[in-house]
């Protein structure tokens, strides 16, 4: 079974201010007065380090999940470069986070760790002996964890307030997508070179000439997932370039373009934008109903939550939700009833009526769970965010997009396009603002 280790997606971010440099790698004092350094340092980035420790347990990691992807790997020296410059950027990502204060509870982390097991079909217990097989420690799995959930939070906040979506780009993508089938789903190959902050002329030449040599090699035969995880900038090199399957309209405009009418396995020539120099390849591609335009299914349903928060344990939760469930299945109470008395939802007071629910409008877990059951039916108790769910389907119908509805779909997938040009750009921003020494040569 192959295990899900990085489990949000590592949009990068990165420090902006230089601090002052440490002094010292981390050193013990024997009991003789004889300083001993109790491992070698790989990266000062800002006022911490990376270990070369570290740097060779994710070097492992990257390893074997490219070798599942079916990626030839590049030379270790090229990709451990590649993989402490990805290091270095989780770690400013957790340092920015942390100078604003953002922090990350236990009840949080644990609940997290509870889907990354349930996602991968164990228990807790199962999932943190497999990691220690795999010779991944579970303290330090956890730490990881929580340092993702750190920077996906942190990122929320500093890029997502960039970015800023008019009536008019909603009106110009409602146009386009009158115009153009945007209905096709597409994983992307991406290869970034990166401009720096305020580049001369002859930099950015250079890096256009490096681009160019790269689009060289690919046409000659060379593999594309080998040399953007050996070359490319991208936060996705490590995953051998794979942007992942979405619709097409949630790429930035700049690859829209590029890569509407190209087959699958065909290379776009080198792109500019103003992070740097972009090869795409089309990896798969698979049809869509556009949401945009189409009738959609939806669902009504109740449901009755029960918080974590309160005070109880995941297994209390689930024996309540599971004793409500043999109440209503055996007519002995209705579920209107129950929710109205139990639930911790704002739904309460309608005994648990959601109304009617549009794909998208509940978190996965909860949708998943919903998508299953016929009406009528009611759930097993379900985790999500934000607690345990006991669901029940009482309607299904297929309507038309209302106006409303489309504008909404509209502004998130305008938002997706412009969030990936956003963050380029402010990782190239950050990145040059930081103080980073890299030792591997020493």
């Amino acid at each position: 079974m192959k295990l899900t280790i990085l489990i949000f997606s590592l949009l990068t971010c990165l420090l902006a201010q230089a601090q002052t440099r440490p002094t010292a790698a981390p050193t013990n004092t024997t009991s003789g007065g004889r300083i001993q350094t109790l491992d070698s340092v790989a990266a000062l980035v800002n006022t911490e380090v990376i270990t070369r420790i570290e740097l060779r347990q994710r070097l492992a990691r990257i390893e074997r999940q490219l070798t599942q992807q079916g990626v030839s790997l590049p030379p270790r020296e090229i990709l451990e470069r590649q993989v402490l410059e990805r290091m270095i950027v989780d770690k400013l990502q957790v340092q920015l986070a942390r100078e604003q204060g953002i922090r990350v509870d236990d009840t949080t982390l644990d609940r997290t760790l509870g889907r990354i097991a349930e996602q991968n079909r164990m228990t807790l217990q199962q999932f943190r002996d497999r990691l220690e097989r795999e010779g991944i420690g579970f303290a330090s799995f956890r730490n990881e964890v929580r340092d993702e959930i750190l920077t996906t939070r942190v990122r929320e906040r500093e890029v997502d307030r960039r970015i800023q979506i008019t009536e008019a780009d909603i009106d110009d993508f409602l146009k386009q997508q009158q115009a153009a089938d945007n209905s096709t789903e597409v994983n992307l190959g991406h290869i970034l070179v990166r401009i720096p902050e305020g580049a001369s002329a002859e930099v950015i030449a250079q890096r256009r000439a490096r681009a160019e040599q790269l689009l060289s090699q690919i046409k000659n035969g060379a593999e594309f997932a080998r040399l953007a995880a050996s070359n490319s900038d991208g936060f996705e090199a490590t995953r051998g370039g794979e942007m992942g399957l979405r619709p097409l309209d949630r790429y930035p405009q700049l690859f829209i373009d590029a890569v509407r009418n190209l087959k699958t396995g065909d290379i776009t020539p080198v792109l500019q934008s103003p992070a740097g120099f972009h090869i795409l390849r089309v990896i798969e591609q698979r049809g869509n109903a556009n949401p945009a335009t189409t009738q959609v299914q939806q669902t009504r349903a109740r449901h009755i939550l029960l918080r974590n928060a309160d005070g109880l344990t995941d297994e209390e939760a689930q024996r309540r939700l599971n004793d409500y469930k043999q109440r209503i299945d055996s007519r002995a109470a209705t579920f209107e009833d129950l929710a109205r008395r139990f639930s911790r939802d704002g739904s309460a007071a309608q005994g648990g009526d959601l109304g009617w629910l549009y794909p998208g409008d509940t978190v996965p877990e909860f949708e998943r769970a919903m998508d299953a059951l016929q009406p009528g039916q009611v759930s097993a108790p379900v985790q999500s965010p934000f607690g345990w769910h006991l669901i029940e389907v009482t309607e299904r119908r297929t309507s038309e997009v209302g106006n409303d509805r489309k504008r909404l779909i509209a502004r998130q997938a305008v938002r997706e396009q412009k969030l990936e040009e956003a963050t380029e750009d402010w990782l190239r921003e950050l990145r040059d603002g930081a103080y980073v020494e890299i030792r591997l040569d020493n």
